[in-house]
């Protein structure tokens, strides 16, 4: 791991050598631990599954966790999602800054499934903290970043706690001191005509409503463990195929979801076949899982076929969604 220093306040960080290798470590696909003014953020690039993927089994996350894409400024945020006057109105008002926008996602953005969680809504935010705004711009593209530190663990919120937790995760660590928010960004959603609140964080409910002119509700009904944005819990992305779990033969007329390099009986008429890791991999299953689920999905096949997962490390998350997509479907 590189150790570099930066003022928090550095209106140009990129002109320190350490820029250049948090740059060229977060193109290669690897971690970087990032300075905001909430809490640091573990980062990697938003576009690339296989480092979101790194993500989360850096931090040891149970669950697909939406994560928070962050970008350096509205007109960027806007290439990813979209905004109708509520939220314009909000990022005029609060970025940049500890609020976090749910808005739904626009279909030729690059960010990948697995940062959303297979949802169709993103959430957004332009930091206040020069650093991170510096790094995607420098990038060209989103950087996913929830809080620096193991899932469970107290948030990160200075380089020290952040090394002891995921020192030897991170390719670079950015120390600029610490943070001065010191909790997570308050995240709004915007995705119907209620505005809801769906995480508390560094900003007031009140000063929102003010600029909303209205109330924010509450989260909308809430399942275990699905969460549609960081902090709250909600429905989960699924499939209209059905999914049968543990598939050791693939029936007539079903799609197949492989893992590993041996196929089981039948996989050769199956209707279409998406393989999460031939090696057995499974950062690189995470990666795969959502985006793979889609194309089966659109193959037509009225049931998708999903082999046994190993359910250590990531495949307890990537089982959890199978379960889930699994799960019988509510009618009426």
């Amino acid at each position: 791991m590189q150790r570099w220093t930066v003022s928090p306040s550095d209106p140009d960080p990129t002109r320190h050598a350490g820029f250049s290798a948090a740059i060229a470590a977060l193109r290669a696909g690897k971690l970087v631990a990032v300075p905001t003014e909430t809490v640091y953020g573990l980062a990697a690039d938003a576009t690339d599954a296989e480092a979101c993927a790194a993500i989360y089994q850096a931090k040891g996350r149970p669950s697909f966790n939406p994560l928070i894409a962050h970008v350096e400024s509205r007109a960027a945020a806007e290439r990813h999602g979209v905004f109708d006057a509520r939220a314009r109105a909000l990022a005029d008002a609060f970025w940049p800054g500890p609020l976090t926008l749910v808005v739904p996602k626009r279909a030729d953005s690059p960010v990948c499934d697995l940062a959303t969680a297979g949802l169709e809504t993103i959430a957004l935010r332009v930091p206040a903290a020069p650093i991170m705004r510096a790094l995607a711009q420098a990038c060209g593209v989103p950087l996913a970043a929830p809080s620096a530190n193991r899932s469970g663990r107290i948030t990160g919120t200075t380089a020290d706690a952040v090394a002891e937790d995921l020192g030897t995760a991170l390719a670079v660590l950015i120390d600029a001191g610490p943070c001065p928010v010191g909790v997570e960004s308050t995240i709004v959603g915007l995705t119907d005509a209620t505005p809801r609140l769906l995480r508390p964080g560094g900003i007031a409910r009140a000063e929102i409503e003010a600029v909303l002119g209205c109330p924010l509700e509450g989260a909308p009904a809430q399942e275990p463990d699905a969460p549609a944005a960081p902090g709250m819990l909600t429905s989960h992305y699924a499939p209209g195929a059905a999914v049968r779990l543990d598939a050791r033969a693939v029936m007539p007329g079903e799609a197949l979801l492989a893992f590993g390099a041996d196929m089981p009986p039948g996989a050769e008429g199956a209707v279409a076949v998406e393989n999460l890791s031939p090696s057995g991999d499974l950062v690189q299953a995470a990666a795969r899982l959502f985006t793979a689920l889609r194309r089966l999905d659109a193959s037509g096949a009225a049931t998708i076929a999903a082999m046994p997962v190993p359910t250590d490390g990531l495949g307890e998350a990537i089982n959890d969604r199978l379960r889930r997509a699994a799960a019988p479907r509510e009618t009426g």
